[in-house]
């Protein structure tokens, strides 16, 4: 708010607008509402609020059971990467967020076997599929003395060495639909939420990541 030409009636106002409602919108959709005339104006507040979002979530500390998976999303890249003859074919047009999911094991008493309930989610980009990529996240990210559930990927292979308890599961595998339930849940709803927008560069992908994270972490409060 420090700097702003817009007044602390406007930024209040689009901070209920955004953190009120599970759902996502689009900056059009904030600028009818807050009756904004430029685009740009409200497109960067709507960043700005995104930004400390991400602050809030990095907060959390994830314990005991984690779930690590990653996913494939849709990114607007520019001409010179496009025609960048070094990247795979296609893969100018995808991104990768990381998901992280604390879970924990218990009795469904309804059916009488077992269930996940889910408490705190981290969501961050990552560059690459480089096994040191991914063991860098883990360090930063988790504390040592966790269980950590993935699939068999090769990427994951020295985690061992960073963390208490790895296990493995082969993907698609009904153990591992199970283990990943959540992580595979944050992966799909992300993607889906997407949709309402027209178009999402890398460059601010990690906003997405933090405002859909921190409404995340509040639907499944404890």
């Amino acid at each position: 708010m420090v700097n702003s030409n817009l007044s602390l009636r406007k930024w209040l106002m689009a901070i209920t607008f955004i953190s009120a409602t599970k759902q996502s919108f689009s900056a059009l959709e904030l600028q009818r509402q807050m009756g904004i005339s430029r685009y740009q104006t409200v497109f960067d507040l709507y960043h700005k609020i995104r930004v400390i979002m991400g602050k809030r979530n990095d907060e959390y500390s994830l314990e005991n059971m984690v779930e690590y998976d990653k996913g494939f999303v849709t990114k607007v890249t520019d001409a010179q990467q496009k025609s960048d003859p070094s990247r795979r074919p296609g893969s100018h047009q995808k991104a990768i967020p990381a998901v992280m999911a604390e879970s924990t094991v218990r009795e469904d008493f309804k059916t009488g076997g077992l269930t996940k309930n889910c408490s705190y989610f981290k969501m961050k980009k990552i560059e690459n599929l480089k096994a040191t990529t991914a063991e860098k996240l883990i360090i930063n990210l988790l504390d040592k003395d966790i269980v950590l559930q993935t699939d068999e990927s090769t990427t994951y292979s020295k985690f061992e060495d960073f963390i208490d308890v790895h296990v493995k599961e082969i993907s698609g595998t009904k153990e591992s639909k199970f283990n990943l339930k959540w992580a595979h849940m944050a992966i799909s709803n992300f993607k889906s939420d997407l949709r309402k927008y027209r178009m999402v560069s890398e460059g601010k992908l990690q906003n997405y990541l933090d405002e859909f994270c921190y409404k995340l972490n509040r639907e499944y409060f404890w």
